[in-house]
């Protein structure tokens, strides 16, 4: 439960971290440009992990971090700045609260996770939560966003799904960092045949770049991703709706928004599905934890466990019983 909990606090880093993007991206980073925007949020972020972690890909990891790159990083990158364009944070946001509920059923076939009653009553009671947070009637509503941000919200669920499945015994900086690069050049040809030149920047929009880089991107999908690793994808879609959570709190305190009864509501219920769909237990039943079953020491192949000797036989000190005694 102790190391639970740590993953999940260590997961949570990466939506507290998108939620805040919402607002750097809209307040200081220029609206024209999503292609750009996307491949300079990726690229640079995916050469600060390799520099970490010095590694490359191998093997099947070549076309794999292609694979995921171009859904998790390229496509998905794309699509919620579009989305961002058309629609308003609030619509959006409640659009992408569906990928809990989507996780949790991609995760069946493609990882064996069975979808938890939990898992499921979280999803929809945190769905619940974002509406009435976000949802006032007053927002224009656009239907090529409203695609574009049902798209993100497919194309990341499969992809985070995808990497989970393939991530098993890689490392998640340099997987995440393979990831990343493989995004941003993807992206770049592309920007500069479709945009031009790319935008010039003033120090604000360089430093707005330089967080949404390295905390909302590097640091964000090294989290996430460890979480995927850790914990069931229920769970992990669970923990991402304190994305628009984070949203509106920050609009409270930085824009001065008032907090109304309401949104107060929708945020204990965000709460609520969260902690309905937190992991109960370390292991499986019959499983040992990874952390014991690493300090456990194994037996030699063809050999029995070393075990304590038998104790030594005592001498017989006791005297006979005289015979017709």
């Amino acid at each position: 439960m102790e190391a639970n909990a740590r993953w999940v606090a260590l997961t949570a880093v990466a939506p507290v971290a998108w939620g805040a993007n919402y607002y750097v991206t809209h307040e200081f980073l220029p609206a024209d440009t999503p292609l750009y925007g996307a491949a300079l949020r990726a690229l640079p972020a995916g050469l600060v992990l390799l520099a970490l972690c010095r590694q490359r890909p191998r093997g099947a990891w070549w076309w794999r971090s292609a694979v995921l790159g171009l859904l998790n990083m390229s496509v998905f990158f794309v699509l919620v700045y579009t989305a961002s364009q058309l629609l308003p944070t609030s619509v959006a946001s409640t659009v992408m609260a569906v990928s809990p509920l989507t996780m949790t059923l991609m995760a069946w076939p493609l990882v064996s996770e069975r979808p938890r009653t939990a898992h499921l009553a979280g999803a929809a009671i945190g769905l619940g939560g974002v509406c009435l947070m976000l949802l006032t009637g007053a927002e224009d509503i656009s239907v090529p966003g409203v695609l574009a941000s049902a798209a993100a919200m497919l194309v990341s669920s499969f992809g985070h799904i995808l990497a989970k499945r393939w991530n098993a015994g890689t490392d998640v900086l340099a997987s995440t960092a393979w990831q990343l690069t493989a995004g941003g050049l993807f992206l770049l040809p592309v920007a500069a045949a479709v945009e031009g030149p790319p935008p010039a920047l003033s120090p604000t929009a360089l430093l707005a770049f330089a967080y949404v880089a390295l905390v909302a991107t590097a640091l964000a999908f090294v989290a996430w991703f460890t979480g995927l690793r850790h914990l069931p994808a229920g769970t992990v879609g669970l923990i991402g709706l304190l994305n628009p959570l984070t949203g509106v709190l920050l609009g409270t305190v930085v824009a001065g928004e008032v907090l109304t009864g309401r949104q107060l509501l929708g945020l204990l219920l965000v709460l609520a599905g969260v902690t309905l769909g937190r992991p109960t237990r370390a292991g499986r039943r019959g499983q040992r934890p990874e952390v014991l079953r690493r300090l456990t020491p194994r037996p030699v192949s063809g050999r029995r466990p070393a075990t304590s000797p038998p104790p030594a036989a005592r001498p017989c000190t006791s005297r006979p019983t005289p015979p017709g005694a």
